[in-house]
């Protein structure tokens, strides 16, 4: 018969064990951001990811930082791939265009059998060659159409809207869902401006500022100063303001609380959420072939109260239902 003593002493370490067994997280998730970690998107998509799979997966952040250094997004890509290969993880998120550019038609498609699910995608997949047999996710499509339609019912004499937006790939998908979509705007539309530095979004303010009712402005990070470093969307609405006097509308919260007059915002939390929701699927058996491709969906009316008194506006109370007030600048 086993000793008392040591048959306690079996007894706990065989509760450790089946305790920390309990406890351990039974996949390892590496992501990868395409911009910098205190960039208000990327800590808005880690929330979303953490609410899909913090009980269910270790998951490491990586950050590309592609909004402040793009030409150094070459060897941020490799240092991804160097940290994939000593995690060898379960699953693999990768958020935004510059990450699917850089690192995953390189390293990752066609070259392993993990499951990659993207996020925060502008470009039709298809540019990445995108879905496969190991690769899926959520396209970010901005709610533009529907943010037309709440600035009309707050300022009904809105009927043409300029675009402004940064020379990038991100820009860049901007104006092709705006392409893709105009036929349904209910404004017509009377400039599309790209713009890279302080004195495009001067020029380009001054000219829509001739032909155009209101301004939409998204993907516009990264926008260089004179003087070194990237305008925030405060100095950028800002600026534009100098020489636009009507509306200027956003695509999130983190606009209109910059300044612009209102958005019907896309959320960084819904992308990581349902990437993260779809990884969990993969790693948990679903093939990644039967998981489609999905975009955005939800979208929450946000109103900067400050612009609606300096247009000296006063909303139908109706209209207000269900929106979100801030003070912005």
């Amino acid at each position: 018969m086993m000793p008392k003593s040591l048959a306690l002493t079996f007894i706990l370490s065989c509760l450790t064990f089946f305790a920390s067994s309990a406890f351990a997280a039974p996949f390892k998730v590496l992501v990868v951001m395409s911009y910098e970690q205190d960039f208000h998107w990327s800590k808005a998509i880690k929330k979303g990811i953490e609410s899909a799979l913090l009980t269910e997966a270790d998951l490491t952040f990586f950050y590309m930082d592609t909004k402040v250094n793009k030409a150094g997004g070459a060897q941020k890509a490799s240092e991804a791939f160097a940290l994939y290969s000593s995690l060898n993880p379960d699953g693999v998120i990768t958020i935004d265009d510059n990450a699917q550019s850089m690192f995953v038609v390189p390293y990752l498609k066609d070259k392993v059998s993990t499951p990659v699910m993207f996020a925060g995608v502008n470009a039709a997949p298809a540019k990445y060659g995108f879905p496969n047999d190991h690769i899926s996710g959520v396209l970010e499509r901005g709610h533009i159409r529907e943010s037309i339609v709440f600035l009309q019912q707050l300022m009904p004499k809105v009927s043409k809207i300029g675009f402004i937006t940064k020379d990038s790939p991100s820009g860049k998908a901007v104006i092709g869902q705006v392409e893709e979509e105009k036929g349904d705007y209910a404004a017509s539309i009377c400039g599309i401006e790209f713009v890279h530095d302080v004195a495009t979004v001067k020029a380009a303010a001054q000219s829509l500022s001739e032909s155009c009712d209101a301004v939409y402005i998204d993907g516009a990070a990264g926008i260089k100063k004179p003087q070194g470093g990237s305008l925030s969307y405060s100095e950028l609405f800002s600026l534009v303001a100098q020489d636009f006097s009507g509306p200027i509308i956003g695509a999130n919260g983190h606009h209109v609380e910059s300044g612009a007059f209102s958005a019907v915002v896309k959320t960084g939390y819904e992308q990581g959420n349902r990437a993260g929701s779809l990884l969990l699927k993969a790693m948990q058996g679903t093939p990644v072939s039967a998981i489609p491709v999905t975009r955005n969906y939800r979208g929450k009316r946000v109103l900067n109260a400050t612009a609606v008194k300096k247009f000296s506006l006063t909303p139908r109370p109706v209209l207000l239902r269900g929106v979100k007030l801030v003070r912005g600048q």
